[in-house]
C-alpha cells in the first residue's frame, strides 16, 4: 500500500516556537486534576476526575514515558521528530519532576478536600485495626471465605526468585523474622492484593446515613502474620510497578494477526519497568530493595533533584479503584444531573424506516446530546431487513456487549453478506476486540484486520440495499467509536448520508481495508495516510492567500491534539497573513498563540467538563464559503502517517448552517469550563467578565432546542 513520507527534517522556524508534547499533556492532565479541585462540581463527579487522573497518568508512563526511556537508556530512534528540541532525556527529567508534583497535588487534593468533603457525607474510611464486633466479623469473613483462598505469600531467596510483578497490580512488599522453624532467619516476601476482588469493601452496621468501608490492601496486610507462619513481620508496604506497554508489532513476524495480538496482551505484564509508586511510610531498605529489583532510577525517598523514576505516595495507591465508589447505587444528589438524549433531527417524525429518513436528506448526530440509538438501530434494522444485501463495518472500540457487533453477526447467520473490519491493536481494547473477532467469526461474518503497520481509525458503517431495479448504498462517518457506552460520555459527531460519492467513496475504502485495493479517484473522503497531511495544509494555504488578497478567510479547528510540525507552520503562515484562527484543543498543543509576528491571530482554548470532548471539526473559510469537514484523525503524525483515517465533507447546507450557528459558537462562548493558552504555554481559566452572563457550553447542548430549519435545503455540489 503507498503512504505519504513521513518527513523528520528541521523546522522553518525555530525551536522556541512549539511548545513539548509531553508537557503539553501534562499540561492537558492538570486540568483534569483541577475540575477534580473545583468544589463547584458534584462531588462524586470530583472523585471520578481524580480516578481519571490517575488512570490517564498509568497510560501516559505506559506509552510516552516508555518510549523516551528506550530512547535515553537504549538505541531505539525517536518515533516523532520533537519540534521543539527538547532531548529524550531532557523530557524524561521534566516529566519527572511535574509528575511529583502533579501527583503530589493530586493527594493533597484528596486529603484535605475531598475527602473530609465525603466524611461530612457520611463516608468513614476505616482502618481494620479499629474494627469491632459485627464489623470485624464481617471482614474476618470475608477474608476466610473470599480472599485467603485466593491470596499466594511468595517468598523471595535463591530458592524461590522474585516474581514478575504484574503492570499496575497493586502488591506488599514484607520483611520477614523468624525466631525458629522452616526458613531464612530473614527474609524479604510478597503478596499481590487480588484484583478479581473489590478493592473497597463496604460494612454494614454503622450509624445511620453512614458509609463505612475498608481497603482490601489493609486487610491483607493485617492478616501478614496469618499468611507467613512462624515469621514476624518487621516492616511492610505497599506498592505498584507501572510497565512499558507499547510493543512494537513491526518487530515481530506472524501469520497469524489474533495470535501476534493475543501474545502482546500477555507480553503487556513483562515488559520494562517504568515507574513505581510506593507508600510514604515504607522503609526505605524495604523500598530500596523492591526498585533495584526492577532496575529503576531514583533513590527509595523519590526526590528528584535529577530524574527519578520512584514515587512515594501520602495515601492509598492506585485511585482509579475511586471509581468503585463513584459507581455506588443511591447517590444521585452526589452526582451530575442525569439527562435523556435527545432524538436526533430528521429523525423526530421518521419515516416507516431509517433509511427512508436517510433517503430524504443528510442527518447529523451529535452526541452525547442527541442520541446514540439511530446509529445501532441502523445496524440492527439492516440486520433484519430483507432488503438489505450487505453490511460493511469498522470496528475500532467498542463495547463489552456490543450490539451492533451481535446485529453483525444476526445478519451473517441470516445469510447476508457481512464484513467486519475490527483493529486490533487499538490500544489496552486488545483483548476485548479479539474476543469480539473470534465470536464474529464463528457467526460467518467476515472478519478483516486492517493492516501490520497501520492502525484502522477510521469511523465508518455501509449498508448496500435493494431498492426498487437497482442497489442503494447508506452510509453512517463518525468522529467516534461505535460504543453506546461512550457515547454517552464523550462529545462526538456524526453523519448518515446517501450521497452517491461519499457512498462510493465508502466502497473504495473498504475495498483499500480488505483487499489493499488502490488507485481509486477519491470524490469527497479524505484518505490517510495517502492524502490527508498533504491536503490538510493545502486547506491551510489557501486561507493565507485568501487572505494576502484581501478577501474574508478564517480556520476553526476542534481536535483531541495538535502535534505535527508541518501544519502547525502553515498555521503560523496563515496567521502571519492575517487569517482568524480559533482552536479548541482538548489536549496536547504543540503550537504558541499570540506570539506577535507569527501567531498574534490564533486563539486557542482547551474546554475539560462533564463530558470528554472527542468531536473533530474543521472549518475552512467564512461561513458563506465555510468548507465544513467532520473526521476520525487529530493534527497528529501518527494520525497522518501511521493510521488509516478519514475527512469527510458535511455536504448539506442546512448541516453546515447548523454547526457555524449552532455549535461552533456554543463552544467560542464557553466561560465557564473554557481555558485559554497564552504564548508562554500556560493555559488560563477563563471567567464571566462583569455583567456577562455565564456560559458553560456542554450544559447549553444539553439544553439546546433545534432552530427553525426549513424541511429540506439543497447539498453543496
Amino acid at each position: 500500500m503507498a503512504t505519504a513520507i513521513e518527513m523528520t527534517t528541521s523546522t522553518t522556524v525555530g525551536a522556541e516556537c512549539f511548545i513539548n508534547r509531553e508537557l503539553s499533556w501534562l499540561d492537558f492532565n492538570q486540568r483534569v486534576l483541577e475540575e477534580a479541585e473545583n468544589a463547584e462540581n458534584p462531588l462524586m463527579e470530583r472523585l471520578k476526575f481524580l480516578a481519571i487522573f490517575s488512570s490517564n497518568l498509568d497510560e501516559f508512563f505506559m506509552i510516552r514515558v516508555s518510549g523516551l526511556r528506550e530512547q535515553a537508556f537504549g538505541e531505539s530512534a525517536p518515533q516523532d521528530y520533537s519540534p521543539d528540541g527538547m532531548t529524550a532525556m531532557e523530557q524524561l527529567k521534566v516529566i519527572a519532576c511535574r509528575t511529583q508534583e502533579l501527583v503530589a497535588r493530586q493527594y493533597r487534593c484528596l486529603r484535605d478536600s475531598i475527602g473530609p468533603a465525603m466524611a461530612a457525607e457520611g463516608f468513614q474510611l476505616l482502618r481494620y485495626a479499629s474494627l469491632e464486633g459485627s464489623q470485624r466479623e464481617q471482614v474476618d469473613r470475608f477474608f476466610r471465605e473470599r480472599a485467603l483462598p485466593i491470596l499466594t505469600p511468595m517468598a523471595v531467596d535463591p530458592a524461590h526468585p522474585s516474581p514478575r510483578y504484574h503492570n499496575r497490580g497493586l502488591y506488599l512488599g514484607v520483611m520477614l523474622h523468624r525466631g525458629e522453624g522452616l526458613g531464612p532467619k530473614k527474609m524479604f516476601a510478597v503478596v499481590q492484593v487480588p484484583q478479581v476482588l473489590p478493592r473497597i469493601l463496604a460494612l454494614s452496621g454503622g450509624a445511620p446515613g453512614s458509609y463505612p468501608f475498608v481497603l482490601l490492601e489493609d486487610v491483607v496486610s493485617a492478616r501478614l502474620p496469618e499468611l507467613f507462619g512462624g515469621f514476624t513481620v518487621e516492616s511492610w508496604t505497599a506498592f505498584r510497578v507501572t510497565r512499558d506497554s507499547d510493543v512494537d508489532l513491526l518487530e515481530q513476524e506472524s501469520d497469524d494477526m489474533l495470535k501476534l495480538i493475543e501474545d502482546r496482551i500477555k507480553a503487556r505484564q513483562r515488559g520494562q519497568a517504568v515507574r513505581i509508586e510506593i507508600a510514604s511510610r515504607a522503609n526505605d531498605s524495604l523500598a530500596e530493595m523492591i526498585i533495584d529489583e526492577e532496575g529503576l532510577k531514583g533513590t527509595a525517598d523519590g526526590t528528584c533533584d535529577d530524574y527519578s523514576e520512584v514515587y512515594r505516595v501520602d495515601g492509598p495507591l492506585d485511585l482509579t479503584s475511586l471509581w468503585e465508589l463513584y459507581k455506588l447505587p443511591g447517590f444521585d444528589r452526589l452526582h451530575d444531573k442525569p439527562f435523556t438524549p435527545r432524538i436526533p433531527r430528521g429523525l423526530e417524525r421518521r419515516s416507516p424506516d431509517i433509511f427512508a429518513a436517510i433517503a430524504h436528506r443528510d442527518i447529523l448526530l451529535h452526541h452525547p446530546y442527541e442520541s446514540f440509538d439511530p446509529v445501532v438501530e441502523f445496524v440492527t434494522t439492516a440486520a433484519a431487513d430483507p432488503r438489505v444485501l450487505a453490511i460493511k463495518q469498522t470496528l475500532y472500540r467498542t463495547s463489552g456487549d456490543s450490539p451492533i457487533s451481535r446485529a453483525l453477526m444476526a445478519a451473517a447467520e441470516s445469510g447476508k453478506h457481512v464484513t467486519a473490519l475490527v483493529e486490533l491493536k487499538a490500544r489496552f481494547d486488545e483483548a476485548n476486540n479479539v474476543s469480539w473477532a473470534r465470536q464474529m467469526e464463528r457467526a460467518g461474518v467476515h472478519v478483516v484486520f486492517g493492516f501490520l503497520d497501520l492502525k484502522t481509525h477510521c469511523k465508518v458503517s455501509m449498508v448496500v440495499r435493494q431498492e426498487g431495479q437497482g442497489l442503494k448504498r447508506y452510509v453512517h462517518l463518525g468522529t467516534g467509536n461505535y460504543n453506546p457506552t461512550t457515547a454517552l460520555l464523550y462529545t462526538d459527531l456524526g453523519l448518515f448520508t446517501a450521497d452517491e460519492s461519499i457512498a462510493e467513496d465508502a466502497s473504495a475504502l473498504f475495498n483499500l481495508l480488505t483487499g489493499y485495493s488502490q488507485g481509486y479517484a477519491w470524490q469527497r473522503l479524505i484518505v490517510a495516510p495517502e492524502a490527508l497531511h498533504q491536503r490538510t495544509i493545502e486547506l491551510i494555504d489557501e486561507q493565507a492567500q485568501r487572505a494576502r488578497e484581501g478577501r474574508p478567510s478564517r480556520i476553526f479547528a476542534k481536535l483531541n491534539a495538535i502535534v505535527d510540525h508541518r501544519v502547525i507552520e502553515a498555521l503560523y503562515r496563515a496567521s502571519q497573513a492575517g487569517v482568524p484562527i480559533d482552536i479548541v484543543a482538548r489536549g496536547i498543543c504543540g503550537l504558541r498563540p499570540g506570539v506577535p509576528g507569527l501567531s498574534e491571530t490564533i486563539r486557542v482554548r482547551s474546554i475539560i467538563d462533564r463530558f470528554l470532548e472527542h468531536s473533530r471539526l474543521y472549518i475552512f473559510g467564512p461561513d458563506e464559503e465555510a468548507k465544513v469537514f467532520l473526521s476520525s484523525a487529530d493534527w497528529m503524525p501518527r494520525n497522518f502517517f501511521r493510521r488509516v483515517e478519514v475527512m469527510f465533507p458535511v455536504l448539506s447546507l442546512e448541516l453546515v448552517s447548523r454547526i457555524l450557528n449552532d455549535i461552533v459558537p456554543v463552544y467560542l462562548a464557553d466561560n465557564t469550563r473554557a481555558r485559554v493558552l497564552d504564548a508562554s504555554g500556560t493555559f488560563q481559566m477563563l471567567s464571566p467578565a462583569e455583567g456577562q452572563p455565564s456560559r458553560r457550553c456542554q450544559y447549553e447542548f444539553l439544553d439546546q432546542r433545534p432552530s427553525a430549519a426549513v424541511e429540506s435545503m439543497p447539498t453543496v455540489s
